[in-house]
């Protein structure tokens, strides 16, 4: 499988993950599902995040990870899958709040985020549990321990 990664910094944030992290975690969640596949993930600040989460889902405040699935996937030789946007300071708070290795966090946002451009959501309790036991075996095959205890991510 051929992955064309965007990778676009937009965070002051120093603790970021090495790009081939990101290709790593998204080919685990793809799981050979493309030929070619063709993604953006933007890593921002607060205030970015902020500005999105409320324009686009008319919530307040940040959030760690919004998708915005691409429906070009459907005719094209490459499968345009849409963007990732992810909250480095949000996902960086969550990890020391919930004492979870940032590492493992991140790899949990980039899953999770390139799941819903899959399709998959987490409104409906079934779809909820549907998506937290992919995000679960995919983490777990990676090395990391699982990444629900109750709480899924909202």
């Amino acid at each position: 499988m051929t992955i064309e990664l965007e990778l676009q910094i937009a965070t002051e944030a120093q603790t970021l993950p090495h790009p081939a992290q990101f290709r790593e975690w998204i080919g685990n969640t793809l799981d050979e599902r493309f030929d070619n596949v063709e993604l953006t993930i933007r890593l921002v600040d607060v205030e970015e995040m902020t500005e999105l989460n409320e324009t686009y889902r008319h919530k307040t405040g940040p959030t760690n990870v919004l998708s915005f699935p691409s429906d070009m996937h459907k005719d094209l030789d490459f499968s345009v899958l849409g963007d990732v946007i992810i909250c480095a300071p949000i996902v960086e708070q969550e990890a020391n709040a919930g004492n979870i290795d940032l590492l493992a966090h991140w790899a949990h946002m980039v899953v999770h985020g390139t799941l819903h451009l899959l399709g998959y959501d987490h409104i409906q309790k079934a779809e909820a549990e549907e998506m937290e036991e992919i995000e679960t075996k995919i983490l777990t095959n990676l090395g990391y321990p699982a990444p629900y205890n109750d709480n899924p991510l909202d």
